[in-house]
């Protein structure tokens, strides 16, 4: 089930973490909150897998980590318009919410990944070590965009 920010403060549970997925091509980077949803940490990146091992992968980080809900990166055109990518975030999330049953978002993640790249970058990280990493820490810059969100004025 997809949700917008309007009315996703009145459904994501509280003392939950919260996953956020930043979808590529090759590589899902992954970032969790605090239970306090005020802190979002880098975490992992999936490398190429089939979509059925993605679920798998799925379900038992919203186990062990107690997820209640899930951001998934919506890469917006930057005129705002609806492109490929986005529709291919919308569909895995079709997907995915036939199997878990959390609320979902998706958060506009327009240059998330130049912004993991001029970070990187800044902290004289290698081209090859940050090519490792950079997915996670684009996912890190989505959910703390969305924390950030979820904790103005509430």
């Amino acid at each position: 089930m997809i949700n917008d920010s309007n009315n996703f403060r009145e459904i994501i549970p509280n003392n939950k973490a919260i996953l956020c997925l930043d979808l590529g091509k090759k590589r899902i980077g992954l970032s969790i909150s605090d239970v306090n949803q005020k802190i979002a940490s880098p975490y992992d990146v999936i490398q190429e897998k089939k979509f059925s091992e993605i679920l798998v992968i799925l379900k038992s980080l919203i186990k062990e980590f107690d997820i209640g809900s899930l951001i998934i990166g919506d890469p917006i055109n930057m005129d705002g318009s609806l492109g490929p990518k986005s529709q291919s975030s919308r569909s895995f999330i079709a997907n995915i919410s036939k199997d878990i049953d959390i609320p979902i978002l998706l958060w506009d993640e327009r240059l998330s990944t130049v912004a993991a790249e001029k970070s990187l970058i800044e902290a004289d990280i290698s081209r090859k070590k940050r090519s490792k990493v950079i997915d996670k820490i684009a996912a890190n810059i989505i959910l703390q965009s969305f924390l950030d969100f979820l904790n103005s004025n509430s």
